[in-house]
């Protein structure tokens, strides 16, 4: 079963190379945008989120788009959500191609409560679970950038949850995201070392590594100043791409070509290559609200207005003029992991040039 629901998210991703495609295979939701982190590279956290989309409205949307391969669901913190594990349930039920399930974790919430949510999340069946545990540096960069005190050494005992927890199942598979700013410039390796003396068994393969950018519609922090040196910032990554051992797996060598091209946007300041966004994916927001990517503040519509149905927004007319821009390169200069990724095997030709 594991095989023949990653079979069809290869095959429709490689369709992807070649063909317009007439549904999503990745959805990127953000569940709500509650979030008890105190961010200075974010401002989701200022947001006072009222109306956001019930457990039956979620249901009713799953139900009714029954064709996702691919789900992330992000927040703010999604452990805020009681009703997460429903959540996600709704679309395992619905989806029966879902191959895998991608979630990040402030890792402030309960540990107990976060790890037995994750538990029940792995005994849906999905084939792959994904879970990010956020971490921006080593324990005092990582508390201040994130605002909360004691915020590492509560990513690190979630670390050691989950790594407890792969012993059990092998569908589970989690990573620490760092995200790049001038609030940690060149401390990357630093950081490493640093939970290496609390994690013995982490390596640089552990580390899955973002640069900080600029959304008005997801991040909220459009004011900020999040740039850093790029010459520092290239070097980093050039020195985390050399240390990554070689594993034989696609996650390997898609996360290979996402720290390539991000070395190239950090460099440039352009996207390394030509966006998915409406074909092999979008976001939704917490209230249903859709959108390209969480980088493209086009709002298509609401689902709510659609009787729940992703058709009638994905073929709207504001859909298509911005399929016209994504042609002409004329869409916002970004290189996120939540559109990368289905972007790299999207432009299978482009990946190594």
């Amino acid at each position: 079963m594991s095989f023949t629901k990653l079979a069809g998210l290869g095959i429709t991703a490689a369709k992807s190379n070649f063909m317009k495609l007439d549904k999503p295979y990745k959805l990127t939701f953000s569940v709500t945008y509650a979030c008890q982190s105190r961010c200075k590279t974010c401002n989701i956290w200022q947001a006072k989120p009222k109306g956001e989309l019930t457990l039956d409205e979620i249901r009713n949307f799953a139900a009714k788009n029954p064709f996702f391969k691919w789900i992330e669901i992000t927040g703010g913190e999604p452990f805020l959500r009681s009703d997460i594990v429903e959540i996600v349930k709704a679309f395992v039920d619905n989806s029966k191609g879902l191959y895998i399930l991608t979630m990040p974790t402030n890792s402030l919430c309960s540990k107990s409560m976060v790890l037995d949510k994750i538990e029940k999340i792995l005994n849906l069946g999905i084939p792959k679970v994904s879970i990010t545990i956020s971490l921006d540096g080593y324990r005092e960069l990582h508390d201040n950038i994130r605002g909360i005190p004691g915020n590492f050494d509560k990513a690190m005992s979630i670390a050691n949850g989950l790594r407890e927890l792969q012993s059990n199942y092998r569908n589970l598979f989690f990573v620490f995201g760092y995200t790049m700013s001038r609030y940690n410039q060149g401390e990357f390796d630093n950081t490493v070392q640093k939970v290496k003396e609390v994690l013995p068994w982490v390596t640089y393969n552990n580390f899955h590594v973002n640069a900080g950018q600029v959304s008005e519609i997801y991040y909220n922090n459009k004011d900020m100043l999040l740039k850093q040196d790029q010459k520092i910032m290239s070097e980093e990554l050039r020195l985390l791409i050399e240390k990554r051992g070689f594993e034989l797996s696609a996650i390997y060598l898609i996360e290979s070509a996402f720290l390539r091209k991000l070395n190239y946007y950090v460099k440039t300041g352009e996207s390394p290559m030509k966006g998915r966004s409406l074909d092999a994916s979008l976001f939704m927001d917490s209230f249903g609200n859709v959108f390209p990517s969480i980088m493209w503040g086009r709002k298509l519509g609401n689902i709510k207005n659609t009787g729940y149905m992703l058709s009638g927004l994905w073929h709207n007319e504001e859909a298509e003029e911005v399929r016209r821009l994504i042609r002409e390169g004329k869409e916002p200069n970004s290189w996120t992991a939540c559109e990368a990724y289905q972007t790299i095997v999207g432009n299978i030709k482009s990946v190594f040039s």
